[in-house]
């Protein structure tokens, strides 16, 4: 498998998470990657611990990435929302919770990776599947297909 060559933006994205201990995983076509199924994406999917300490260390981590003037709190991430930041293909959504998944259960079979050259955490494929099968767009079920075989 190739690996992935992020933009300078979603690595410093991801180095400010690491850097201010925000407890997230990645998701999304990035974790089917990390799976063993490379499929292009234009975006960076994370969900973040959806606690106001986590909400701090991310509001600290966006200020240091350069979303300081962004009109967030960190009592917005202590609640289900979903946060997309940029515009395509340099987009970055951050959400607090997963459609088909338990959180507080899907912490503890996150797996870890490199995402060009940086180690993250990844949604484990279990709750991948759960999640991509809930929402049910058919880009989502074809991932399901290729995960699951």
């Amino acid at each position: 498998m190739q690996p992935v060559t992020l933009p300078d933006d979603f690595r410093e994205f991801l180095r400010s998470l690491l850097d201010h201990e925000v407890v997230f995983m990645v998701v999304g076509g990035h974790a089917v990657s990390h799976h063993g199924y490379p499929r292009f994406t234009h975006d960076v999917d994370v969900v973040v611990e959806p606690t106001l300490s986590n909400g701090e260390r991310l509001i600290h981590a966006l200020e240091a990435f350069g979303f300081g003037g962004v009109d967030l709190t960190a009592s917005d991430f202590a609640r289900d929302t979903t946060v997309v930041l940029g515009r395509a293909p340099y987009e970055i959504d951050i959400m607090t919770f997963l459609k088909g998944v338990e959180l507080h259960e899907a912490w503890a079979r996150r797996s870890y990776g490199s995402l060009d050259g940086i180690l993250v955490p990844f949604i484990g494929k279990a709750d991948l599947v759960a999640n991509k099968r809930a929402v049910g767009r058919p880009e989502d079920l074809a991932d399901v297909a290729r995960l699951t075989r």
